[in-house]
């Protein structure tokens, strides 16, 4: 019971370090700053391009030179130290290479939290598929929390969003140190590819495996659209709806979205084992569909359920790819391998994905959203909204077409051999 309660713990604060300031920081850089949609689209990229490579760099330590937890507790730090920098910048040019910078220390932490989480009850022989999601319950705990301090605080627009991160992140940091040691244990193999973690590329081998990773990617690019700009999006409706609750408090009224992701976590060690991976990402690949459709129709006023239903339906959209993939992903390697297996992931879905996301949608926000630099208008938003809606059913076409089996699925207590032959 006692490490189940440690991993949560951990859990609660890493989403809470990022929920502080990512749901929010749109309505500040617009509303406080009045700088660029273009602008922040290349910011917001910034997550993405961090994992494009930091992710497997970390997964690489992780696996052979340095404990999993001293090397999470020092990136924890790290950005700590640059989230109480960010309130002093006064470009949005230096704010990106600042966030840069924070994102290669912060990014590699969520597959490293993974990493710890997986490793630790392998250690104390719990089955990750029941016992995992229920922990992980903790992070959209921690998410919400964040969220509820910032909006009930009225920091939404305000730089001290950052502080609050900081200061979250520190102690995080400082926690990291005193978890059970996750030595390296890969460490032993002396091959080229084993020292710079290109074994969890292996993954390609094989066909399905391959296909899971490169619709994992298409759908990464659409994830970060309302965590980039949703908050911004409800705020611009008070020229109309500036009495209404949800425009008073954008960050509650999104925080329905991670409330929804506790039961559907709950729901996928059975999801998982009844209907195995490729109904769980197609299920995921719909409910994105009617997340950016009900959310780009929706309004304050007579529209409010339709916003509602779409931060409902965020919970089965997220947790179905990201947890069951997670957990997909473990089930294909050998624990020598499994930050950079878990580091890969990360790459294809909050890398390489979630940059082409963000940096196109920064493009489609400058076009649709605003006029000029901080004139956001609401009305255009509704294209973006609905161009994602559209792309993420081409995607859910294009996988049910394509992914016509599934590798099988073994119990996650026996992983797969690395040489990947099925």
């Amino acid at each position: 019971m006692l490490i189940r309660t440690r991993i949560a713990i951990m859990q609660f604060l890493q989403f809470y370090v990022w929920a502080a300031w990512m749901i929010t920081i749109g309505a500040w850089w617009f509303h406080t700053k009045h700088w660029s949609g273009a602008e922040f689209g290349a910011m917001f990229s910034t997550m993405g391009i961090a994992s494009l490579f930091m992710p497997a760099v970390a997964g690489i330590i992780a696996d052979r030179y340095i404990s999993a937890e001293r090397l999470y507790g020092m990136f924890h730090l790290c950005g700590a130290a640059l989230l109480f920098y960010i309130p002093q910048i006064n470009n949005p040019t230096k704010m990106f290479w600042i966030m840069l910078i924070n994102m290669c220390f912060y990014m590699p932490t969520i597959p490293l939290s993974i990493s710890i989480s997986f490793s630790l009850l392998k250690q104390r022989k719990f089955d990750i598929v029941k016992e995992y999601p229920p922990i992980r319950v903790l992070g959209t705990v921690g998410f919400i929390l964040a969220m509820w301090t910032i909006s009930l605080s009225h920091l939404e627009t305000s730089h001290w969003m950052f502080y609050v991160a900081g200061i979250a992140s520190t102690i995080l940091g400082l926690y990291g140190f005193s978890l059970p040691n996750c030595p390296p244990l890969g460490k032993e193999s002396g091959s080229w590819s084993s020292a710079f973690g290109i074994e969890a590329f292996k993954l390609f081998k094989n066909k399905e495996v391959a296909l899971f990773l490169i619709f994992s990617m298409l759908l990464g690019a659409a994830l970060q659209l309302t965590n980039a700009y949703g908050d911004a999006f409800l705020h611009s409706f008070s020229v109309i709806y500036r009495s209404y609750i949800t425009v008073k408090y954008p960050a509650i009224i999104l925080s329905i979205s991670q409330i929804s992701e506790v039961s559907f976590l709950f729901a996928i060690p059975f999801m998982f084992r009844r209907f195995g991976i490729k109904k769980i990402m197609l299920i995921s690949m719909v409910a994105w569909v009617l997340r950016f459709g009900l959310f780009g129709f929706g309004n304050p006023g007579s529209g409010l359920w339709m916003i509602v239903l779409s931060c409902m339906i965020y919970g089965m959209a997220f947790d179905f790819f990201n947890v069951s993939g997670q957990l997909y992903i473990e089930n294909q390697v050998d624990p020598s391998i499994r930050a950079s297996a878990q580091g890969l992931f990360m790459l294809m879905t909050n890398g390489i994905g979630a940059f082409l996301g963000s940096y196109l949608s920064g493009l489609a926000i400058s076009k649709y959203y605003t006029h000029g630099a901080g004139n956001i208008h609401w009305q255009g938003m509704h294209g973006v909204w609905v161009m994602f809606a559209t792309y993420a059913a081409i995607i859910a076409i294009l996988f049910v077409v394509m992914f016509k089996s599934e590798p099988i699925r073994t119990p996650v207590a026996a992983p797969i051999n690395t040489d990947l032959e099925y």
